[in-house]
């Protein structure tokens, strides 16, 4: 599955537009990512907790994302974006989305 966040894929030839896929996963704070980003509020400097919470998050929703496009019969997603939003208060959502196409060369 070849993914990209350009209209075109260098040299391929989009023969068809599958439609709009998409993946999502809602996580949660823990305390101990809580309590260790508390601190480093105080001093500076990376949340790591965090970041490799959102990079699992960027995982899972690609993930999911590739699976409904291969239900589609897909080669390749192109136009993918990311969006975040808070779902409640130590919670979010990491939401991927794109095209799913047909190539050939």
């Amino acid at each position: 599955m070849i993914l990209t966040n350009t209209e075109e894929i260098p040299g391929y030839r989009i023969s068809k537009y599958l439609g709009l896929v998409q993946g999502n996963t809602i996580r949660a704070k823990n305390i101990g990512r809580d309590l260790m980003a508390g601190l480093k509020n105080l001093v500076g400097g990376e949340i790591k907790g965090y970041t490799e919470l959102m990079k699992e998050a960027r995982t899972e929703a690609t993930a999911r994302m590739i699976e409904q496009a291969e239900t589609l019969g897909a080669d390749a997603i192109i136009n993918i974006r990311f969006a975040t939003s808070s779902v409640m208060q130590g919670a979010s959502e990491l939401f991927a989305y794109g095209t799913a196409v047909k190539i050939s060369k």
